[in-house]
């Protein structure tokens, strides 16, 4: 049996780069940098072709914690960790801020 694709008109939002400001998260921009680490963790581990058992006896940082990270489970993670973590991995890390001053309403309204 074929089935039949209605044709149906999406609607295409551009995002503001933050998935997580998007969806409305209380702390996008916390969970932004989070998970930018978190992929930055994954592809030193990825380039060292570490396991997660390897990568826990180079850092000592708990195997489990290095599944979370690769599982994007970050919940339990602060900045400050993660960024510790990459250091032990051998990284280094510079942060630039920008800060952009808009009003609740208007971002709402673009939505």
């Amino acid at each position: 049996m074929k089935r039949q694709m209605k044709s149906e008109k999406l609607q295409v939002v551009r995002g503001s780069g933050n998935v997580f400001r998007d969806l409305r998260r209380e702390n996008a921009d916390a969970d932004q940098f989070k998970a930018i680490l978190a992929a930055e963790i994954i592809k030193a581990l990825d380039r060292e072709r570490l396991t997660v058992r390897a990568a826990h006896s180079r850092t000592g940082i708990a195997a489990a914690d290095f599944s979370r990270i690769r599982n994007a489970n970050l919940g339990r993670f602060t900045v400050d960790r993660l960024m510790s973590i990459l250091n032990r991995l051998g990284a280094r890390i510079e942060v630039k801020i920008r800060l952009y001053h808009a009003q609740p309403a208007a971002y709402a309204a673009r939505l």
